[in-house]
């Protein structure tokens, strides 16, 4: 029979949507399931401000009555206001190895943007640079780290068989953590930490997370506004992602600096919970949240999720403070190894400070594009 392609309508659509991975991936042994709790909310546009200011479609890809690929629509109307782009994205992209049931998927996506009036398609991209994106195209023998993605390796074929080509390209590094905290850094920690004004925050319980979560997301806005993709959040959405996070946050791996108590840097790990995520198929209950909750504590790895300076501070050694810190407590911990999270190939002076502490290239993310004639 040929594919056939069904728009997501219903919430019983919806469930066959969200859960197609736990199919598709049952015997891919580095992916990690998302949080399906999280899923339900993502897609959800009560609970997701980015539906606001976005257009979206879903679709499913059905072969022999059975459901084979599905993907995602998003049109971020602000993005390409602030870009002054035309320019559609697909997103959760999934697919049996089977190029007739990709190129069904793609192309309803591509029928549609243009009806949009779009005039080109990027992809896998969410609605901001907080989403995963792109495909793995190196590193398939690692697994997988929160907000990040894992494909199978045909995926890549697929979609550049439908005539994608790269638009760029992100990496991910793993930084082992020394015995002791380098001199130099011990150096440069000193120097800055005189500078008058300068005082570096670090925190034990999450509650005192509480008053510099707000001050952080909005120093992101600032920091990030000239990354791909990235889209400032705004002050609700920012309530909903604190609300979010910090239950899941570790405090002591959250690090920052402030001047007169205004944040003007920060440094935010997690640790790696991707074999409790595993264990527990994505779900939290019943007995999930155990299961990553004992994997957060067991592990010896902590993911770099976010971290910035403002600009007029750059240049000073305060991120050699907050990484300097943050060896420190890795350290005290037993952590061994930390994950640098994706990098853009065009961010030099991310990819310089990483290779300043020895990051070893570990895994590469593409992000493709299409024009639509």
């Amino acid at each position: 029979m040929p594919v056939q392609i069904k728009q997501v309508k219903s919430k019983s659509d919806l469930r066959k949507f969200i859960y197609l991975p736990d199919k598709l991936h049952k015997d891919h042994k580095t992916w990690v399931p998302p949080l399906y709790s999280d899923e339900w909310k993502f897609l959800n546009p009560k609970e997701n401000k980015a539906y606001s200011y976005s257009d979206t479609i879903l679709f499913l890809a059905y072969k022999d009555n059975e459901v084979v690929g599905r993907i995602m629509g998003i049109i971020n109307k602000n993005h390409n206001k602030l870009n002054n782009l035309k320019s559609g994205r697909f997103f959760l992209p999934e697919s049996i190895n089977n190029q007739e049931v990709l190129h069904e998927l793609i192309s309803s996506v591509e029928k549609w943007a243009k009806e949009k009036g779009m005039d080109k398609l990027i992809g896998p991209l969410g609605f901001s640079g907080k989403d995963p994106q792109g495909f793995l195209i190196e590193g398939f023998e690692h697994r997988a780290i929160i907000a990040s993605p894992c494909n199978h390796e045909y995926m890549v074929d697929l979609i550049a068989n439908e005539g994608y080509i790269k638009d760029v390209d992100l990496f991910d590094f793993v930084i082992t953590v020394p015995d002791k905290v380098p001199e130099v850094y011990e150096r440069i920690f000193q120097r800055a930490s005189r500078k008058e004004g300068f005082v570096l925050q670090e925190f034990t319980k999450r509650k005192e997370l509480k008053p510099y979560i707000i001050p952080v997301l909005r120093l992101m806005n600032e920091c990030y506004s000239h990354i791909y993709g990235f889209v400032p959040i705004e002050e609700d959405e920012m309530k909903k992602l604190a609300n979010q996070y910090i239950p899941i946050l570790n405090p002591k791996y959250v690090k920052a600096i402030t001047l007169d108590d205004e944040v003007i840097g920060f440094a935010i790990g997690i640790p790696d919970f991707g074999e409790g995520l595993q264990k527990s198929r994505g779900r939290l209950f019943p007995f999930g949240i155990l299961k990553i909750l004992k994997a957060m504590k067991n592990t010896d790895r902590v993911n770099l999720l976010l971290g910035a300076v403002k600009p007029k501070y750059q240049n000073q050694g305060l991120n050699v403070v907050m990484a300097a810190k943050f060896f420190e407590t890795a350290i005290a911990n037993g952590i061994k190894e930390l994950e640098s999270h994706l990098i853009l190939e065009t961010n030099t002076k991310m990819l310089g400070e990483v290779e300043k502490v020895g990051g070893k290239f570990y895994k590469r993310f593409r992000v493709f594009r299409k024009d639509l004639l």
